[in-house]
């Protein structure tokens, strides 16, 4: 028996409790946060995964909140692990290394990546900032090279650019699509290249200073107005910390009140999505409907999502963030909804681009979207910041690399 085996503790079972037990659960905590929704999963669940009893997970972790401050933080720590910057290479070199790097984890740890984007807000504005300055380590990691090779961009520049190919790689964790591990990285180093070659945004692309908050714009009938307050209740906070109480004050009514035009909290959400559903299906027809060919079509499709975007971003922010807290038959019926707009979007890019094989339309299909929904949040959907138009390049950037 080897030595370090002797003293290796032991769960309650007997079984020998492995030495990494705690980033076995920040893992699975990972994966299933990602899958359910940070509110969706419990302490039992997780501990279930790695194989141990829902009290066991109490020896390593004082509650969930713990477990997810440390997958964020595992997140951040490999991307970090994995772009230490090579030696003795030249710029353009070490950069194509740290995207070959980036493309490997981002397929590693697919099932993971997608903590970044949207559970991360759960953090206290602590760990926001500690995952904040990790972010910046890694932006910088790539723009030292980037403006070494391209001596023309000005800093903020490449930081934005750099934003976008993080993007490309984060947005394998938000779908399911089907790809060869091999082509995924080749795809995604594809397209992070292209977008690091492509037209910077305008200087003035930079996350602006806050707005003031400005009231709530009133519509006229009780539903209207309780349905946009909890829409702006729920991208700010979340749909699990915003209670019936707080819809009820921010629309100037009482708790009791609302249950007269919402049944629940639930369904409120669920016609928040409906609405956002109807709302992409629009923008959709009508940058189809006056398009001239196939390439025009996508071309519309990339400036009416992108104004959407901005203009709906309360209710986009929720349609991106909040599908696992929908009613079971809402969530099943919109995926669908959400599907059809994508496959939209792969059709269309098929047609334009027959030689594509089609796993890789979807990747590329995906990247494109979430370039969009990532730099525009950066901006705090601000069209001042003139990311709006950058966006529509890049989309097209990317569903060309």
């Amino acid at each position: 028996m080897p030595i370090a085996a002797v003293n290796q503790p032991a769960d309650a079972d007997g079984r020998k409790r492995p030495r990494n037990r705690k980033d076995q659960l920040a893992l699975a905590a990972a994966e299933l946060f990602c899958e359910r929704g940070y509110h969706g999963v419990s302490l039992g669940e997780i501990a279930t995964a790695v194989g141990i009893s829902g009290p066991a997970i109490y020896r390593h972790f004082p509650n969930k909140y713990a477990i997810l401050v440390l997958a964020t933080r595992r997140l951040m720590a490999a991307a970090l692990a994995a772009t230490g910057e090579p030696a003795g290479r030249d710029p353009e070199a070490r950069l194509d290394a740290l995207l070959g790097a980036l493309a490997r984890l981002a397929v590693e740890s697919r099932r993971a990546a997608g903590l970044y984007q949207w559970e991360w807000r759960y953090l206290t504005d602590e760990h926001r900032r500690e995952f904040g300055s990790d972010l910046g380590v890694l932006v910088q990691r790539l723009a030292r090279p980037l403006t070494a090779v391209r001596t023309e961009l000005a800093e903020p520049e490449a930081d934005a650019l750099v934003r976008a190919a993080l993007s490309v790689f984060g947005s394998l964790g938000t779908h399911r699509a089907a790809i060869a591990k091999g082509r995924a990285e080749q795809a995604l180093c594809r397209v992070a290249w292209a977008v690091l070659r492509g037209e910077p945004p305008t200087p003035a692309a930079l996350p602006p200073d806050p707005a003031p908050s400005r009231p709530a714009v009133r519509v006229g009938a009780r539903r209207e107005v309780l349905l946009a307050e909890s829409i702006r209740l729920f991208r700010r906070y979340g749909y699990h910390a915003v209670s019936i109480e707080d819809i009820g004050r921010a629309a100037g009514i009482t708790a009791s009140s609302v249950y007269r035009s919402f049944p629940g909290k639930a369904d409120i959400l669920a016609a928040a999505f409906y609405r956002a559903s109807e709302r992409v299906a629009e923008a959709t027809a009508a940058a189809l409907a006056g398009a001239a060919d196939n390439a025009d079509a996508l071309r519309r499709m990339s400036e009416s999502y992108v104004d959407l975007t901005f203009e709906r971003s309360d209710l986009v922010s929720v349609y991106l963030a909040e599908n696992n807290n929908l009613p079971e038959a809402d969530r099943h019926e919109l995926r669908k909804v959400q599907r059809l707009h994508v496959e939209e979007w792969v059709r269309l890019l098929g047609a334009v681009r027959p030689d594509l094989p089609a796993a890789e339309t979807r990747v590329l299909v995906h990247a494109a979207l979430n370039v969009v929904t990532d730099l525009s949040r950066w901006v705090r959907f601000d069209r001042r910041s003139g990311m709006d138009r950058h966006l529509v390049r890049l989309v097209q950037t990317v569903l060309a690399a």
